[in-house]
């Protein structure tokens, strides 16, 4: 297993990532006024698919719903992908060597990616009629992505508290500067004291915020989505973008939770 030396290193690669996100491209701030102005425009059975998932968000944090994974599936991909067998459990991911926990989630993202990719450009054939179609899907795939790098670090998404944490991770990755600063202040309590995740209920302030704040964040890429053909192409950048989006910040933040973790078990011996 790592050293403490080797996880402090592995803690300031992420520390850094974090500033990093502290930057906003010109572009996706105008990126976030399309959709908007998009809302006025919108066809009704469109409204109505987003007002539908704003219930299936809560309905994921409150049961899983619909988007719970495969748990032993996923167990058994760790199993054979880390030297360290003894995985029985989800509790048992988190004693893999933090180098495993790597490999596993860079290979998710790429393989997630790709996935989107395909999945963007088939929606994208018919315009703003299969933009229906692609919206929730591409919800679904940010939240089960989520959900499989959780398992990868050890964590069970069966845990209501962790299925908060996740939808953490997907307003991370679409939030502003202000609102990224605030979700790592909110998320970097956990791993000094676990009672303060329960308040994690109440800062949500309702799913929908969170929702809505994701859809913003499709902005100008999804407007192009809606021209029919030339929604192919539009429509397989912008599902790649968004899902290494959740997929990157998915795995740093539960990559730092793990690091502290074992850091906090060096320290016990």
């Amino acid at each position: 297993m790592e050293n403490k030396e080797e996880l402090e290193i592995q803690l300031q690669t992420i520390q850094a990532w974090e500033k990093d996100q502290n930057g906003l491209w010109f572009w996706e701030k105008l990126g976030r006024i399309p959709f908007k102005l998009l809302d006025k425009m919108t066809p009704a059975f469109i409204q109505n698919k987003i007002a539908v998932l704003v219930d299936e968000l809560g309905s994921y944090i409150q049961s899983g719903g619909k988007y719970l994974i495969n748990e032993q599936a996923m167990l058994k991909r760790i199993r054979n992908a880390s030297s360290y067998k003894n995985i029985i459990t989800i509790s048992d991911v988190g004693n893999i060597p933090l180098e495993d926990m790597i490999i596993l989630s860079d290979k998710l993202q790429s393989e997630r990616a790709k996935l989107a990719t395909i999945q963007g450009a088939s929606t994208g054939i018919g315009g703003i009629f299969t933009m229906a179609i692609d919206i929730p899907m591409i919800l679904g795939m940010s939240l089960k992505t989520l959900q499989e790098i959780a398992i990868i670090h050890g964590y069970d998404p069966n845990d209501k508290l962790e299925r908060i944490f996740i939808v953490k991770c997907l307003q991370f990755s679409s939030a502003d500067i202000v609102g990224k600063e605030a979700i790592l202040e909110e998320l970097s309590t956990m791993h000094k004291d676990k009672n303060v995740s329960e308040n994690m209920i109440s800062q949500l302030q309702g799913w929908q915020e969170v929702f809505f704040t994701y859809r913003d964040q499709m902005g100008w890429k999804k407007l192009f989505q809606m021209i029919p053909i030339a929604g192919i192409l539009f429509g397989a950048i912008a599902n790649k973008g968004m899902i290494q989006d959740v997929a990157e910040a998915g795995t740093m933040l539960y990559r730092k939770r793990r690091i502290y973790e074992k850091l906090n078990e060096l320290d016990n011996l």
